[in-house]
């Protein structure tokens, strides 16, 4: 078998992690397209979050010929159909994040930006107390601590 072939089957073959992305997205009702899973395997290469503009231009230098407009909307559509977190920390823009499927919440470090997963919740009793003295039925709620990881508090 030639050298040409022999790569040309390697690549042809997707690796786990882009079955694991390929099966979120189908999961989540969303079509696998080339440009939306270009976008998703560069938010999975990410070690904690990342805003649109970043995903952008880490796709762009490396050579992949995708608009910063698709990239907003891939975004965009894969929070809505809750593939990725949306972040709020960011002062001026929303940050992005693949998550493990479920509901949990986050502890986002304001200086290094790391992000680390809360899998249990326990508001919900709170929660059902607080808004049911004031009339309010909840239907989803949403947590994020921002504050300084070990890490940045021992420097």
């Amino acid at each position: 078998m030639t050298l040409n072939l022999t790569m040309a089957i390697i690549r042809s073959v997707p690796d786990s992690s882009d079955t694991k992305l390929r099966l979120r997205l189908s999961r989540a009702g969303v079509r696998p397209t080339r440009q939306r899973l270009t976008v998703l395997k560069a938010l999975a290469a990410e070690q904690h979050d990342a805003t649109a503009q970043e995903i952008y231009a880490r796709l762009r230098r490396r050579g992949e010929r995708v608009g910063l407009a698709t990239v907003y909307r891939t975004l965009s559509l894969l929070s809505e159909r809750e593939v990725v977190d949306e972040l709020a920390h960011h002062p001026t823009e929303t940050c992005y994040r693949l998550c493990s499927p479920g509901h949990h919440h986050h502890l986002v470090c304001s200086e290094c930006h790391r992000v680390e997963e809360l899998g249990s919740c326990d508001l919900e009793p709170w929660l059902d107390r607080a808004a049911g003295s004031r009339g309010f039925v909840p239907t989803s709620h949403t947590l994020e601590v921002v504050g300084l990881c070990a890490g940045c508090r021992a420097s």
